[in-house]
C-alpha cells in the first residue's frame, strides 16, 4: 500500500468522523430546540386554559403533558443510543476493521500469486 492511499484512506476515515458528529450535533441542536419549545407552549397552553373544565375535555391537558413530558423522554432514549454510537467504541468497529484487513491482506497475496507465475 503506497503512502499516498494510505494518507487518502486517513483522510476519508477522518471526513467520515467529522460527518458523524456534525450529524449528532444536529440531531442534540434540534432536540433541544423542539423540546424547548414543547416546554414553552405547554405552559402557555396550560395557562390559557387554567382548568380541565374550561376546555370541556378533560382528557386534553393530559393528552398535552404526555406529548409534552413523553416525546423528551423518549426521543432522549434516541439521542442517547445516537450518542453512544458516536463516542463508544464498538467491538464490531474493529472487528470490521479487522475482517477489512484481512480480505485486503487475500486479495493481495492473490495477486502477488498471480503475477509470479
Amino acid at each position: 500500500m503506497s503512502k499516498d492511499s494510505v494518507i487518502k484512506d486517513q483522510l476519508a476515515k477522518a471526513k467520515k468522523r467529522v460527518e458523524t458528529l456534525k450529524n449528532f450535533y444536529k440531531h442534540l441542536t434540534v432536540y433541544v430546540v423542539v423540546n424547548g419549545f414543547l416546554l414553552l407552549v405547554a405552559k402557555r397552553v396550560t395557562f390559557i386554559f387554567l382548568s380541565k373544565e374550561a376546555l370541556g375535555n378533560p382528557g386534553f391537558l393530559e393528552w398535552i403533558d404526555w406529548n409534552v413530558y413523553g416525546t423528551p423522554i423518549i426521543w432522549g432514549i434516541a439521542l442517547l443510543l445516537h450518542a453512544a454510537n458516536v463516542f463508544i467504541s464498538s467491538p464490531f468497529k474493529k472487528w470490521e476493521e479487522r475482517q477489512i484487513q484481512s480480505y485486503i491482506r487475500k486479495d493481495r497475496e492473490e495477486t502477488e500469486k498471480f503475477t509470479r507465475r
